[in-house]
């Protein structure tokens, strides 16, 4: 049997922590920095956790 290959899009956008939460970057951080208050880049910056709704999904295409 071949192996399952890992999504190469989903690899470079999430990541699991080592009690299985799944981090994701939030939007708005790659162009038009200057225009954004420090405050914000600041907020923008910190890695969210997964949302419940997409966990499932994001696992199978991740290869968990």
């Amino acid at each position: 049997m071949p192996k399952n290959k890992t999504h190469s899009g989903a690899k470079k956008r999430f990541r699991v922590t080592g009690s299985g939460k799944i981090m994701h970057e939030q939007t708005g951080m790659r162009h038009k920095l200057e225009t954004k208050s420090s405050r914000r880049t600041r907020r923008l910056s910190v890695d969210k956790v997964l949302a419940k709704a997409d966990r499932k999904d994001v696992r199978r295409l991740l290869g968990r």
